[in-house]
Formats: structure tokens, sequence, C-alpha cells
């Protein structure tokens, strides 16, 4: 079986919610902005993001959606607004598509980013 594409997945996200496929389509816009370059892919039911080295994915679910960092532990959290406790990951929760500046997420993406580097 082949994996499923992006564009496969975020149709499927749409499906379900119109307001989870926007939100997904601005973190997804927001992270481009912010990495370059930038690759994407399907895995584990969501989209995760890579520059290099794997630092991030977003995941749409039934109520929120969650912006995953894979060393989130290693981010300094001068906002507070990191939530998980595992050895390594992180994540934002996002409920609305305006979570994504209250939460200021476009500081965590390039520290994501340098946290990930780090650990190579």
């Amino acid at each position: 079986m082949q994996p499923k594409s992006v564009q496969a997945l975020l149709e499927d996200i749409r499906f379900l919610s119109e307001e989870h496929y926007a939100t997904v389509q601005a973190v997804r816009s927001l992270v481009k902005q912010l990495v370059k370059p930038l690759s994407e892919e399907v895995k584990y039911g969501g989209i995760l993001f890579s520059s290099g080295i794997q630092f991030g994915g977003v995941f749409a679910y039934k109520d929120h959606i969650s912006v995953e960092f894979s060393r989130g532990a290693a981010i300094a959290d001068k906002s507070g607004h990191l939530q998980g406790g595992g050895k390594l990951r992180r994540h934002i929760k996002l409920k609305t598509l305006t979570d994504i500046e209250t939460t200021h997420l476009a500081d965590y993406i390039p520290l994501a980013l340098q946290a990930a580097q780090g650990a190579t």
C-alpha cells in the first residue's frame, strides 16, 4: 500500500471539518514561511515537517489540531504554551484558527528546528 499524499490527507481533513482544514493549512503556510528548505510527508496520521532533519508536524484530531515538536522538551518555553511531559516531545493544541496567534506558534517553529538540529 502506498503512503497517503499530503493532498489526500488534507482532503480527508476538509471532509471532516472546514475549520480544522483551514487551521492545518495556516500552520503549513506559517512553517513554509519560516523554514527553508522544507519537506513534508504523511506519517503517523499527520503531516511531518523536515529541513534536513525531522522537527515536527501537524495532526488533526476530533476536537483540536496538535502541532508537535520532535525535541520540544529542549525548547525554552518562555510563553508557556508547550504541553506534554514526555522525555522528548512537546506539542501545542490549537482549538481555533486564532490560536495560531495567541499561542505565538511562529516563535516556536524556529526553536523546534534548532532543538532537533542540536540533538544530532
